[in-house]
């Protein structure tokens, strides 16, 4: 099979995968179907993963870290309720492909990674794919960027112990802050609406990520 083939082979699968796992599970945002058709999800996965890169499920990505299931990838930006010109923040850059999905709706992402190794390879991987703009700095994650707030929408691609208070205060007002809250094991996706100085909470649906490490989250055993 050559390197045409094997395109033409991922994009069918891509595009099943979309119609099968988000489309018929509720995922009607044509922004976020969009995003998810085009962005090459197995470009983001490491090599001895690929042929599983469309399954419904995460995958592990190296230092204890996943790319998270596309179906999740997709509910959780839909939640986002983007514009086009919004400013978004995401918590835990990892592979690069929840950015990459987001800068297909909107050139204004910031992510923050605690990994360094991550955080480059997801740089390169970004910009081989031709993304100009990639905002992508080492750091706490939950502690946010506040230099780059408020931010229309903020994404925390792991799993906290509780909402994170510095980060609804990096929100603008009608921002929006997706957040997985639970134990280090299991975690309910929150999406947290702010209105003036008013914080409207609503419970998505149950979930399953890393834990989120830093100063407001987990201890890094």
């Amino acid at each position: 099979m050559g390197f045409f083939d094997q395109g033409n082979q991922s994009e069918k699968e891509r595009l099943h995968m979309v119609d099968k796992q988000l489309v018929a599970r509720g995922i009607s945002d044509e922004q976020v179907l969009d995003a998810m058709r085009n962005v090459p999800r197995e470009v983001f996965v490491p090599a001895k993963y690929r042929h599983d890169a469309f399954n419904d499920g995460p995958l592990p990505i190296g230092k204890g870290q996943t790319i998270s299931q596309p179906y999740m990838v997709a509910l959780m930006t839909e939640c986002l309720n983007l514009t086009k010109d919004a400013k978004v923040l995401e918590i835990g850059t990892g592979s690069g492909y929840q950015m990459a999905v987001l800068l297909r709706i909107t050139p204004y992402v910031y992510s923050i990674e605690r990994i360094a190794a991550l955080a480059e390879n997801a740089q390169n991987t970004l910009v081989s794919l031709g993304y100009e703009s990639v905002n992508i700095k080492v750091g706490d994650g939950t502690c946010g960027w506040p230099e780059q707030a408020p931010f229309d929408g903020i994404i925390v691609t792991s799993g906290a112990p509780s909402i994170t208070e510095t980060l609804k205060e990096q929100l603008a007002d009608g921002g929006r802050l997706i957040i997985p809250v639970g134990t280090r094991h299991t975690q309910t996706l929150y999406k947290i609406t702010r209105t003036g100085n008013r914080f409207n909470q609503e419970e998505i649906t149950c979930c399953v990520f890393v834990p989120l490490i830093g100063k407001y989250g987990w201890e890094d055993n």
